[in-house]
């Protein structure tokens, strides 16, 4: 639900309209990315905080600069928050805007995968271990070679094979890596460098991780989205495109790959036959929410699987205060989604 609408909305008929509440209401969370671990739910997402910082299109109002990590004993139990996970002062490299992060299990260690700007401006992302799923993490001195823009999303396929899956428009800077090297030149204006409405969309990357799970073990490569007709989406299609919040998930051994729109709030997926791609559009898993923007994980746990997204209706509709909510997610007999409202 578009920012600018929000002024006319009755957040207390909305609330009660809502398919789900927010699971956290001591502080602000968004962007979560939920795993099973050890039999429990953890949940890994950022930490909204009112920084201050004047509203923009380069996300600057998101400030945040820690990571807090919550878990479940089942899905409609009590969170619990077990404190500070990570904060930006404690990463040699990074200065600030440690955005959506994600998580893994390997070995019986835990790795925390976060996007940070560094010292120069320029979104990059780092790992962190701990021995427990809830940390505390310990970083790298550096960020992953090679890495950039920001949403990591680590898969582990059912082969013990890792991928990171990552990128994100405007803010997240993905339209000025194009030309492979990061353009610095003006204009700052978001939407700069990106492809013409009849030109391919950008696209988001993907790159099998190292055994240790702390470099890229190959060049990234583009994850493919294509239509019906097995042609790349278009930069002007902004109902369908990729924007950010990449995600991938398996289902009766087919590679679903999620993401959000953006700017115009739909969380929408493809299906593919492997974790590369190309993903063929499928439709819209979570129309709008109050808010800028979408960003969610999916998961399974019991036997059900489970959309984690958030929304601004805490904050009466403040984007950048958002609370992580979680929804049941139902498949058609052909393996589609069926579409969420998130207000009824």
């Amino acid at each position: 639900m578009p920012e600018e609408s929000i002024d006319h909305i009755d957040f207390e008929d909305l609330n009660k309209r809502a398919i789900s509440k927010p699971i956290v209401t001591h502080l602000y969370t968004a962007d979560p990315s939920a795993h099973v671990f050890n039999g429990k739910i953890y949940i890994y997402p950022s930490h909204d905080i009112d920084a201050g910082d004047a509203f923009d299109d380069l996300g600057s109002h998101f400030a945040m600069a820690d990571y807090h990590v919550f878990s479940m004993e089942d899905i409609d139990s009590v969170v619990k928050d077990h404190g500070v996970a990570l904060h930006v002062d404690n990463v040699k490299w990074a200065e600030k805007q440690m955005w959506a992060p994600d998580a893994n299990e390997k070995d019986g260690k835990f790795y925390l995968f976060f996007p940070a700007k560094d010292y120069d401006g320029i979104f990059r992302i780092g790992v962190a271990i701990s021995d427990k799923p809830y940390g505390p993490f310990i970083p790298q001195e550096e960020p992953i070679k090679g890495s950039y823009s920001i949403d990591p999303a680590v898969f582990k396929d059912d082969d013990g094979s890792y991928y990171m899956y990552f990128g994100g428009i405007w803010g997240g800077q993905l339209q000025r890596w194009r030309s492979g090297i990061f353009n610095a030149s003006e204009p700052t204006s978001p939407t700069a460098f990106l492809p013409l409405d009849n030109e391919p969309a950008l696209l988001p990357l993907v790159a099998k991780m190292s055994n240790d799970l702390l470099e890229f073990n190959e060049k990234p490569r583009e994850v493919k989205i294509l239509d019906e007709a097995g042609n790349l989406l278009l930069a002007g299609d902004k109902e369908r495109r990729f924007f950010e919040a990449a995600w991938v998930h398996k289902y009766n051994d087919k590679y679903y790959f999620s993401y959000s729109t953006g700017d115009t709030h739909y969380i929408c997926y493809g299906i593919g036959n492997n974790p590369y791609g190309p993903f063929t559009y499928k439709g819209k898993i979570l129309n709008p929410v109050v808010g800028w923007t979408s960003h969610h994980s999916i998961c399974e746990f019991k036997g059900k699987w489970y959309l984690f997204y958030h929304d601004s209706s805490l904050s009466k509709g403040v984007t950048h205060l958002r609370s992580v909510k979680i929804s049941e997610l139902n498949y058609n007999d052909d393996g589609t989604i069926q579409t969420l409202d998130p207000y009824l």
